[in-house]
């Protein structure tokens, strides 16, 4: 097989349904996003850390339910001009933890959506009881949500990543490659990101192939493998 040298092109991830890699790790929070608009309620939190593809599956709502993209600072004014639709706001923990105002927000927002008969899809890193909520409102309302975890993914998902991150970057790497850094990489999506955003600026920098010797000298340099 003829190995591909990286190419010095802009690379922007695909958030297509098609290429989403479906494993143990998030089969639970596909089969959520697919449900909807049956959902058991009018909101649902998908939570994960970072890099665990919460944004891929966001993303893959948004376009089926045709959702707005809140800010949660004008939230509540977004929400009101039509609370019939689908919703989507990101990183709700972080947010909440960034302004006083955010939870009063947040309560009010969920209001509507709930009164106006929309949806919301709510990402977070942490799990509801883990969020800075004080209004005890808030609380009992974001704790009675669904939740659509992403668990820690399998060494088939790893790899399924692992290439899917390749592509984006217009690199093709031998199995070899792949089953290398599977056996010695931490099972994180935002490790996986790294560690093919390191061997593509080292292979584009270096005119080099991404062999085996060469990936796995340029991950121990780097700390990214032990």
């Amino acid at each position: 097989m003829t190995r591909q040298l990286p190419l010095a092109l802009d690379h922007t991830p695909s958030h297509a349904r098609e290429d989403l890699a479906v494993g143990t790790a998030n089969a639970e929070a596909l089969a959520w996003i697919d449900a909807w608009p049956r959902w058991t309620m009018p909101a649902l939190v998908l939570c994960g850390p970072q890099g665990s593809g919460k944004s891929h599956l966001a993303s893959i709502w948004r376009q089926r339910a045709d959702a707005l993209v809140l800010d949660l600072a004008i939230a509540i004014e977004t929400i009101a001009r039509d609370a019939r639709r689908a919703f989507l706001l990101e990183d709700v923990d972080g947010a909440l933890a960034s302004t006083e105002a955010g939870e009063r927000a947040l309560l009010h927002a969920y209001n509507l959506v709930v009164q106006g008969g929309g949806s919301l899809l709510l990402t977070a890193r942490e799990l509801p009881r883990g969020w800075p909520m004080r209004l005890p409102d808030l609380r009992s309302r974001m704790l009675a949500l669904p939740v659509a975890e992403l668990r820690t993914p399998d060494d088939a998902m790893i790899a399924a990543v692992l290439g899917k991150l390749f592509a984006d970057r217009q690199l093709a790497p031998d199995p070899d490659v792949i089953a290398f850094v599977v056996a010695r990489t931490e099972r994180s999506f935002a490790r996986l990101a790294q560690i093919v955003a390191a061997l593509d600026q080292a292979a584009l920098a270096a005119h080099r192939e991404l062999t085996v010797p060469f990936v796995r000298r340029t991950l121990a340099a780097s700390g990214l493998i032990e």
